[in-house]
C-alpha cells in the first residue's frame, strides 16, 4: 500500500502537460509519470484551471484528442490528486494584466493568473514563453514562482553503518 502524505506539495499544470500525458508524447512521459506517481502517493496535488478541461481537447500546435477518448479524459481529471479551479471575473482581470505586463497569450495568462491566485509556487508547463518567466512573477505573499517542465525527485535518506562510514542501506521507493 502506498503511503500518503498529509501535506502534499501543490503545483499547477497547464494544458500542455496534461496533453503530453494523454496523447502521449513519448519524450515527456517519464518526467510526467514521476510527478503522477508522487501524486498517487499523496506527495503532490496537481491544480489546474477549468479552461484545461476544454483546451486539452484541441491545443494549437498539437494533435486533437478524439471524442473516443472522452472517458479517459474525464476519469483523469476526476482523480483525487487533481484539483480544478474555476475561471471567474477576478482571474480574468489578473490574466488581462499579465497580457499587458508580460505579453502572454490569453489562454496562457489564464493559467498563470489561476496559479497566482491560488498562491502556488510551482507552475509546470512545456510552453517555452511561460518557462522564460521563471522566477519573474511574484506569488502573493511569497517568493517568485518557479515555472519549469514537470519534474519530481526525492532526496533519499541514507543510513550509514558503523564500520568506516560504509553505506549500510539506502531507503527509498526502489525506482
Amino acid at each position: 500500500m502506498k503511503k500518503r502524505s498529509t501535506n502534499p506539495e501543490h503545483r499547477y499544470w497547464d494544458s500542455t502537460v496534461f496533453l503530453a500525458w494523454l496523447l502521449p508524447e513519448k519524450d515527456r512521459i517519464e518526467d510526467i509519470r514521476a510527478v503522477l506517481d508522487a501524486a498517487e502517493r499523496g506527495k503532490v496535488l496537481i491544480v489546474t484551471s477549468a479552461l484545461t478541461l476544454v483546451e486539452v481537447i484541441k491545443l494549437k500546435g498539437h494533435p486533437s484528442l478524439p471524442r473516443e477518448q472522452e472517458r479517459k479524459i474525464r476519469e483523469f481529471f476526476q482523480r483525487s490528486f487533481v484539483l480544478t479551479r474555476g475561471f471567474d471575473q477576478f482571474t480574468a482581470i489578473d490574466a488581462r494584466e499579465l497580457i499587458w505586463k508580460h505579453g502572454l497569450m490569453p489562454k496562457d495568462s489564464v493559467h498563470v493568473a489561476t496559479a497566482l491566485r491560488a498562491r502556488l509556487r510551482i507552475l509546470e508547463t512545456h510552453d517555452r514563453p511561460l518557462i522564460d518567466l521563471n522566477q519573474k512573477l511574484p506569488v502573493p505573499g511569497g517568493a517568485p514562482m518557479t515555472i519549469r517542465q514537470p519534474h519530481f525527485s526525492e532526496t533519499l535518506p541514507l543510513r550509514f553503518g558503523q564500520a568506516k562510514g560504509k553505506v549500510r542501506s539506502i531507503k527509498g521507493d526502489g525506482k
